[in-house]
Formats: C-alpha cells, sequence, structure tokens
C-alpha cells in the first residue's frame, strides 16, 4: 500500500484526541488540527457537539498515498472543492512503495495498446505532469529516450511499436539507424532504434510530496502511519479501520497497490484479481561510467513477457541506474533477496493463477532469477545495449516490487482495472506507467465516482 509524509505533516502535540460512539457508523477518531476553533466551542456543548458529528463523516476515504490515491484526492478536491477528503496512509511518508521505488521515467504512451486505458491515460498523464512539474518547481528533465534493436530478428517488433506509437500520437518519434543512434547515444549500440524525443525522468516522490501539500491546503487531510485493516458498512456509509481508531465516509476509493486486492476482500468485493509482487532489482553505475548515457536506453521488449527488460536510466537527481530484472518475492513489500512473509507466499502458492503463469513463463523466470544471483548474467544483458559496460562500473542500488495482477489461469491483467460497488471504487490494477499516467488516472476516478455516486 502506498503512502508517504513529509516531516510538516502529522503534527499530534497538543491536538485533542476525542473517541464518539455513534451506533450508525461505530467507533470515529477524530483529530483537531484548528487548536483555537476547538476552543471556541468548548463553552457551548450543543456547538462542540454538532462539530464533533460535522467531523466524524468524511465525503471521501482514500486509502494508499502512492501517487494514484494522492492524485485522485487531489483532482477530487480541485473537481469538488466542497468535499471532505481523507486520504489513509500505512507508512511514514507518501511515495513509500511503488511510485517511490520506480526508475522514475515519464513513458511516452509508444507501447501500448491503441485505445486503452494505459495508452490514453499514459499520453494525457504525461503532458499534464510535465505541467505539474513545471508550475510547482518538481525536478525533470524531457532527456529522450532510444528504444534499440540489436538483432535482426528484433526488427519487426521494432516497427510494430513504432507503427503503435503513431496510433497513439506519440509526437516527434523516428527510426533512426546506428549512425543516428552513435550521435544521441554515443555508447549504445544496435542496428536500428526509435528514438522518442518526448520521454524524459523526474522525481515522483517529489511529485507525491506536492500533491500531499496541495490536498492540504485546500482543506483535506493526509494522516501517515494508519494503515487501513478492514472495511465494514452501515447505513449508507463506509468505515475504515485502523489500529488507531475508525474512519467514517460516504465513499471510499481503494488505492492501496501491492495490497489492493486485500482491500478489496476485506470491504466484501469478490474479485478474480489477485496481486502477486515481483521484486525488480537495480545497479547505479559508477560516477566514473556515468558518462556512457546521455538519457533512457531501452531494449526491445519481449512480446511474452509484461516487463521492458533491463536499461538505463539516467535519474531526474542524479546518476544513472541499470535494471531491472523482474523476479517472484516472498513478500508483498520484499524489497531484499531474502524478504520472506509465510502468510503471503503460502497466499500466492495456493493460487492458481501463480502456477499456471509459471508454467507458462517458467523459462523466462528461470532466466530472471539467474540474472539475480549473477551479476555476470545481468551485466550481460545491458551490454547488449552498452557493449563496453564492465560488471566494475556497477554497484548495488534499492530494489523495487511491482504489483502484478493476475486472474486464475494466469494471464497477466495488462491494462488499468477498476472495480465499483455502491459506495466504492477499487482501483485493482495500475500497472506502469502509471506513475506517468498517475494525475490521468485522478481523472479518470473522479469521472467514474461522479457517474457511480452522483457527484
Amino acid at each position: 500500500m502506498e503512502s508517504v509524509l513529509n516531516a510538516n505533516s502529522e503534527r499530534t502535540l497538543n491536538k485533542p484526541q476525542t473517541r464518539l460512539n455513534k451506533a450508525s457508523s461505530g467507533e470515529a477518531f477524530l483529530y483537531w488540527d484548528n487548536i483555537s476553533r476547538f476552543n471556541s466551542f468548548r463553552g457551548n456543548k450543543f456547538l462542540l457537539l454538532t462539530y464533533f458529528l460535522i467531523s466524524m463523516t468524511y465525503d471521501f476515504i482514500i486509502v494508499g498515498a502512492g501517487i494514484v490515491g494522492l492524485s485522485a484526492a487531489y483532482k477530487l478536491s480541485v473537481i469538488h472543492p466542497g468535499l471532505k477528503i481523507l486520504v489513509l496512509e500505512k507508512e511514514n511518508r507518501v511515495a513509500a512503495h511503488q511510485t517511490g521505488n520506480n526508475s522514475g521515467v515519464i513513458h511516452s504512451g509508444i507501447y501500448y495498446k491503441p485505445n486503452s486505458y494505459r495508452a490514453r491515460n499514459c499520453v494525457q498523464g504525461r503532458h499534464q505532469l510535465v505541467d505539474f512539474c513545471e508550475e510547482h518547481n518538481v525536478a525533470y528533465d524531457i532527456c529522450g529516450k532510444v528504444i534499440v534493436a540489436t538483432d535482426e530478428k528484433e526488427l519487426p517488433r521494432l516497427d510494430a511499436i513504432f507503427e503503435t506509437g503513431k496510433i497513439n500520437g506519440i509526437e516527434d518519434i523516428k527510426i533512426i539507424d546506428a549512425q543516428e543512434l552513435a550521435e544521441i547515444e554515443p555508447y549504445a549500440s544496435g542496428l536500428k532504434a526509435i528514438h522518442v524525443p518526448c520521454a524524459g525522468i523526474v522525481d515522483f516522490t517529489d511529485v507525491c510530496i506536492k500533491l500531499r501539500q496541495l490536498i492540504e491546503k485546500a482543506g483535506n487531510r493526509v494522516m501517515l502511519s494508519h494503515p487501513v485493516t478492514h472495511i465494514t458498512h452501515s447505513q449508507g456509509t463506509v468505515t475504515a479501520m485502523t489500529p488507531s481508531g475508525a474512519f467514517t465516509a460516504k465513499y471510499l476509493i481503494n488505492c492501496a497497490g501491492l495490497y489492493s486486492d486485500r482491500v478489496a476482500a476485506s470491504a466484501g468485493v469478490k474479485t478474480p484479481v489477485q496481486i502477486v509482487p515481483f521484486r525488480g532489482e537495480y545497479f547505479e553505475l559508477k560516477p566514473k561510467a556515468e558518462h556512457m548515457v546521455k538519457g533512457l536506453i531501452y531494449p526491445m521488449p519481449n512480446p511474452e513477457f509484461p516487463f521492458l527488460g533491463v536499461h538505463f536510466t539516467r535519474m531526474a537527481l542524479g546518476g544513472v541506474e541499470c535494471g531491472p530484472n523482474a523476479v517472484f518475492a516472498f513478500k508483498r513489500e520484499g524489497y531484499d533477496k531474502l524478504s520472506f512473509n509465510l502468510e503471503e507466499t503460502i497466499e500466492t502458492i495456493n493460487f492458481p493463477g501463480f502456477w499456471n503463469l509459471a508454467r507458462q513463463h517458467w523459462r523466462m523466470g528461470m532466466e530472471e532469477y539467474y540474472r539475480s544471483l549473477s551479476r555476470r548474467a545481468f551485466v550481460k544483458g545491458l551490454q547488449k545495449l552498452i557493449p563496453s559496460i564492465q560488471a566494475s562500473d556497477l554497484i548495488p542500488a534499492p530494489s523495487g516490487v511491482r504489483a502484478m495482477a493476475l486472474q486464475p489461469d494466469g494471464n497477466i491483467l495488462n491494462d488499468f482495472y477498476i472495480e465499483t460497488t455502491r459506495n466504492e471504487i477499487h482501483v485493482l490494477n495500475a500497472p506502469s506507467p502509471a506513475a506517468t499516467a498517475g494525475l490521468a488516472i485522478g481523472d479518470e476516478i473522479v469521472q467514474r465516482a461522479a457517474a457511480s455516486f452522483g457527484l
């Protein structure tokens, strides 16, 4: 579940905390931001009780403070400024998981099936993201990207991706030869490549910090260190239970990322989709080798596997990242090779979709594990793009974990997947490019909420 808080977000000092019991909505814990307003009511029991009751029920509770959850809260606050919105995040900061542990790439939208949610939201979200970074002084750079074919067998795939990019409206893309590739990325090697000038890099964590500030500036709340344990319903309201208390709203939006299926299940949503975690492991180039990468260098993706392959990414805050591979994680937030959670592992191996996926892609899975255990194998993959890269140029970097949504037949959901109930919206799959598309996904969620809830 993604979440994030900065140092100024949760002030508990001298903050009265009052608990009320109410038959219709259960327990509610009230946190006061405006002490002077609270004190002004102390002499009038009626006004004080009224304020308690109004404060107890929100219009929307959003679970998860990654970029999707924060974008949904931000767009709701902008389009419907009268709403009372509460974001609950289990970690002590925003963007703690998928948002803050990816490559930081502003994707163009070139890969995705035309007219899919991924294609539309990526293109729209990319433009919104760049505008947002400009307005709020977030570090980003439209450095461009090359997608490189290193083998004759990859050339038909290159042509197909290029045609998809044109259909998706990706601006200024061009197929280039080896000489033109060398002019853009002098150390890269390939037969041909697609040059994507509109791709870039960004500090997604800072995007989320800014989103949180804007949400709170509008009078709403982002509460960190509040993991949602389960969801209950009573008389048309929905209550999110946390170890710190219960929070009630008219509507709930589940943007819990790696735990989105569990949050949905706790609310009684019966979905065939289950999240299976895959860890992506990275290296960084040592400073002496950073000159070999000018922007973004990607291989031709394997059409039978949902990952883009190991690639080179110049980071928005400095440095060059190499990776990731993709290996099954024995814990939903398993960022280390030895990370293990027995309950979550049993949950995965009991899911038929996991074994069906394994049967379909066992060979690729073994190759990925080998690359995880062998730096030499990892470097060999990188050398397809930059032959002069050596193992001595690399240092280990933090890993990320992807929430892969699987169906029982082992098929991977490759598009955004959202389920809506009477007063809930559950974002059950938000694969890459969800970070790039975050603001556009926020628009999508608001539109669904308006249509389903009559906003």
